[in-house]
């Protein structure tokens, strides 16, 4: 790979967890770009992702390498992250997924035009360039997130205001940038006086919803979050997580209940909020339960 003639004021953090190849294609696609260093903070992985970047990475120079001795959560990885990056600039990307040529360019020419844009995130997509849920949302109150959680927002198509979603990927693709309440950790690109007016990210927060509580932070401090459309990322949804499913269930679940703790819960009476509680956990034993049958499945038709 050659190295871009002007780098930019950027530095990526990547956090790492068992994402094989995809890190090295990630690495590459964010090196491209013209970012001044990359930062990937690898949570103890245990297969080959490191071998095959230190074995097949081109430009060692601008790529950093932080061998956390435990699995420290997304949060915390992405505070190592911060800690060990200098620019102004802060692109977290996860390592399953790339950036399209030019995306980081367009990523950030809006950051910088908005003086008070914190953090700027770009379309995600699937491989066949269809969009992934997440990219662009609004805040799941309690209310919304058990209405999708147990498939009733599918009745908004009806009755749009009373069961509403808070994904927005189904609604009509904008043309140009526009504020939204939260874009994925997936890929955020922010400034660093943002990071210093807002703080880290939640260290308690181990996987899902951190994104969603630094939004939610930027806003109370009046920075503004902005999804552009035209900044593509092809992101592989699942790799890092796919070989533990009910444990990264159970902290996506946990994550949540810890978001509405947090920004919510003084909106609501004691009573609906222990059913919104219940709700989140009993949804949990299902989704835990299909993931089990679907293992052991595999695993009976594996031996026969």
């Amino acid at each position: 790979m050659t190295q871009p003639d002007c780098l930019m004021d950027c530095d990526a953090i990547v956090v790492n967890f068992n994402a094989g190849a995809f890190l090295l294609k990630c690495v590459n696609s964010v090196l491209a770009e013209g970012v001044s260093r990359v930062v990937v903070v690898d949570n103890h992985s245990t297969d080959n992702s490191l071998t095959i970047l230190s074995h097949e990475l081109k430009d060692v120079n601008r790529v950093t390498v932080v061998r956390n001795r435990t699995n420290l959560g997304f949060a915390r990885g992405c505070n190592v992250g911060i800690k060990k990056a200098t620019a102004s600039r802060l692109l977290f990307l996860n390592p399953d997924s790339f950036l399209e040529p030019g995306a980081l360019k367009v990523l950030t020419a809006v950051l910088d035009k908005e003086p008070r844009a914190g953090a700027v995130g770009g379309l995600l997509c699937n491989s066949d360039g269809t969009e992934q849920p997440g990219g662009r949302r609004v805040f799941p109150t309690p209310r919304r997130a058990v209405l999708r959680a147990f498939g009733l927002s599918r009745f908004s198509a009806f009755l749009p205001k009373a069961f509403a979603d808070f994904l927005m990927y189904k609604d009509p693709l904008p043309t140009h940038p526009i504020a939204v309440e939260s874009i994925s950790g997936a890929c955020m690109l922010v400034k660093r006086e943002m990071v210093e007016d807002v703080g880290l990210w939640d260290k308690k927060f181990f996987l899902h919803c951190e994104d969603l509580d630094w939004c939610m932070r930027m806003r109370k401090k009046g920075w503004v979050t902005l999804f552009v459309p035209g900044a593509q990322i092809i992101h592989a949804w699942g790799v890092c997580g796919r070989q533990r499913p009910v444990f990264v269930e159970y902290h996506k679940h946990r994550g949540m209940v810890r978001f509405f703790n947090k920004h919510f819960r003084t909106r609501y009476p004691l009573s609906v909020w222990v059913v919104v509680c219940a709700g989140v956990w009993v949804r949990f034993l299902f989704v835990a339960g299909y993931h089990s049958f679907q293992y052991q499945k595999r695993k009976f038709k594996d031996k026969s």
